[in-house]
């Protein structure tokens, strides 16, 4: 079993259990830091007086030099690498989002203890230089990141806003740090109220630097094979645009690329938690395929994806999936596809997606679906239709959660991982584990996308809202941190709460057609192709560990939920 040495953006399920999952779906083993080194947890402590808050503090952030000694000392025995610069650089997502006093020197000597992290990726390229380095970066978002150092979603809301406006053009490197206070109109903005603007910006150029150290002293000198830049939470102006616009044309002038993208090279794009997806979807195209790129094709169900651009995202949802075909290894075509991409754009065709998902299966068309219609979570109207049929069951890959980039990560990750295994060959053993991983992580994108976040979440937070500790905490907010905002005794009965409905809805999903799973209905995974010819296993079993859903953020918005599925 090859092994890829993993470094995810944090420690959130989406970025590190699932993308493990999706690993052993494709034969492919993960090797990851300890979990005490990739931690990142919100504010743990809360300052208040009687029942009115004053403020919280007490984040969690990875050890990036912990970081550091765990690639170095586990290079050897990784067939190729996938490594989150947030992460080696900044301890996570939210690390690299922490407000500064300063932003660092003049680039390239901007911040020694930084490039001394990030350097690593050259060492294991000069150690290592035919295995496969792969590596994804973020484009800072707009917002700040609620709950870490005391900044409350009133701060994130204002943030959003303020770096959403407009701002004058610039493509130059040192004009772009100098002017994100800059309106269109050549005027500077105004005062904050609720985050400091100076100290953001400074977060903003030293997040920048790292962009750029990134692309030019590492991508363009070779130490990198593919890089994947995520532009997270964007919009179609604001303090963010310029950013993409250099990346773009740095990749046109210096690594090759056509529209500010290299499929071979380098590719931007608004997304952040589905890369860890992809790039293994890229990884298991390259060990079992030998960079053979498999033919996408898209069907719309619903308004075409060039005339959608999520509110998130300063991207097209189309331009998006052809993106993503590009990291992931594939070719964008527009017919005979290898695999096809299912796009639901629309409830009102969702009778016909589904027909489109049981010709695909009868005909024996590798499938993937994703779920725009759920701004968030996923669908009822989608997830229903989907899981009344017996053919969903032989999806490759699907999600409906949360924005548009993350969706078409997760789901083409999941479903390019699983097809470059199918028609490799195997050993019968691997080829069973690798069948009840992947049954496993499609029932957990239905018991999660939707039954979690589009229906028990509801009762979680009308709980947790209804009992905060705090008279004076804002209505509606108590849920984004429970462990502070709600006492103990609330807590536990959140957690016993949440594990009692997903029992009930792990009960009523295995019995879903889609499954079949203790009913007359069959359903059937695809165990391997040959040709033209799908070898078939049964959906047999499918379990929950009553004490396995926990609030890993202790918010609702996230929970870790690890469903094991037997296949036979």
């Amino acid at each position: 079993m090859k092994k890829i040495l993993y470094v995810p953006i944090d420690d959130r399920p989406v970025n590190l259990d699932d993308v493990i999952r999706q690993g052993q779906a494709a034969g492919l083993k993960l090797i990851t830091p300890c979990t005490e080194d990739i931690e990142n947890r919100l504010d743990s402590v809360a300052l208040a007086s009687g029942d009115q808050l004053l403020g919280t503090s007490t984040p969690t952030f990875g050890n990036s030099s912990h970081i550091r000694k765990f690639i170095l000392n586990n290079a050897s025995s990784a067939d190729g690498f996938i490594l989150s610069t947030d992460m080696l650089a900044y301890g996570g997502l939210i690390g690299s989002r922490r407000l500064r006093t300063s932003g660092g020197g003049t680039y390239p000597e901007y911040d020694s203890s930084v490039t001394h992290l990030l350097d690593v990726i050259r060492k294991i390229k000069q150690a290592y230089p035919n295995k496969p380095v792969f590596v994804f970066d973020t484009i800072m978002r707009l917002a700040t990141t609620t709950y870490v150092e005391g900044l409350t979603s009133d701060a994130s809301v204002e943030s959003r806003n303020f770096m959403g406006l407009p701002r004058k053009s610039y493509t130059e490197f040192d004009d772009i740090l100098n002017n994100y206070n800059e309106s269109d109109s050549g005027t500077q903005y105004g005062e904050t109220t609720y985050f400091d603007k100076i100290q953001y910006y400074n977060t903003r150029q030293h997040k920048f630097k790292t962009n750029y150290y990134v692309l030019d002293q590492l991508a363009r000198q070779g130490y990198i094979d593919f890089l994947a830049v995520g532009v997270d939470d964007a919009k179609t102006q604001g303090v963010q645009i310029n950013e993409i616009r250099f990346i773009e044309n740095y990749i046109n002038s210096h690594l090759g690329g056509r529209g500010g993208q290299n499929p071979d090279r380098a590719i931007i794009l608004p997304d952040a938690d589905g890369l860890g997806h992809s790039l293994v979807a890229r990884m298991a195209n390259h060990l079992y395929l030998g960079g053979r790129k498999p033919k996408y094709s898209v069907q719309y169900y619903g308004p075409e994806g060039s005339t959608i651009i999520n509110p998130y995202e300063y991207m097209n949802v189309h331009d998006n999936i052809v993106r993503h075909v590009d990291i992931i290894g594939g070719q964008f075509v527009t017919d005979s596809p290898d695999v096809e991409i299912i796009a639901i754009t629309s409830s009102d065709e969702v009778p016909q997606a589904v027909s489109r998902i049981e010709t695909n299966g009868s005909e024996r068309r590798g499938t993937v679906v994703v779920d725009f219609v759920g701004q968030g979570p996923a669908s009822p109207a989608v997830t229903e239709a989907m899981l009344g049929s017996p053919s969903t069951g032989l999806l490759l890959g699907y999600s409906g959660w949360n924005t548009a980039g993350n969706k078409i990560g997760i789901a083409l990750g999941m479903g390019q991982s699983r097809y470059a295994f199918l028609v490799s060959k195997a050993k019968p053993s691997v080829i069973e584990d690798a069948v009840d991983a992947h049954g496993s992580l499609l029932f957990k994108r239905f018991l999660k996308d939707y039954y979690y976040k589009a229906v028990a979440i509801s009762d979680i937070r009308a709980y947790s809202r209804s009992h905060s500790k705090y008279a004076n905490l804002p209505q509606g907010v108590a849920d984004q941190n429970m462990v502070v905002f709600n006492s103990t005794e609330d807590y536990n009965h959140l957690l016993t709460l949440l594990r009692d409905l997903m029992q009930t809805h792990t009960e009523t999903l295995r019995s879903k057609n889609a499954f079949g799973i203790g009913t007359p209905a069959v359903s059937h995974a695809v165990r391997q192709i040959k040709g033209s010819s799908w070898n078939l296993a049964e959906y047999k079993r499918a379990h929950l560990d009553y004490c396995d859903p926990n609030y890993i953020w202790g918010r609702a918005f996230e929970i870790t939920l690890n469903p094991t599925v037997d296949v036979k």
